[in-house]
């Protein structure tokens, strides 16, 4: 059973950084296009950064050049650093197995960015 646990998320001014984690068990990173989602209250959920299925990343508009999506296979955990955070940043994020929405899902952190 695939299980993936978020953490890091919490309250941070504009221009500032955090570094989301999350932890996977029941499955190995390295195998996996993981992917970072988000979703703001009355929105649809939005692929934020995604591992492509050729070894690269893809990122939104939105987020491209502040934020980085990375892993580290040994601790089978994969990482989303966020810096120069925006108000518009402020969302549940949510970790998955792919970016198609399709995958496995965790609980989801939230990240609120005080203006």
């Amino acid at each position: 059973q695939v299980q993936l646990v978020e953490s890091g998320g919490g309250l941070v001014q504009a221009g500032g950084s955090l570094r989301l984690s999350c932890a996977a068990s029941g499955t190995l990173v390295r195998f996996n296009a993981m992917a970072w989602y988000r979703q703001a209250p009355g929105t649809q959920r939005e692929l934020v950064a995604s591992f492509t299925s050729g070894g690269s990343t893809y990122y939104a508009d939105s987020v491209k050049g502040r934020f980085t999506i990375s892993r580290d296979n040994a601790k089978n955990t994969v990482y989303l650093q966020m810096n120069s955070l925006k108000s518009e940043d402020t969302a549940v994020y949510y970790c998955t197995t792919n970016p198609w929405g399709v995958g496995s899902w965790g609980q989801g952190t939230q990240v609120t960015v005080s203006s």
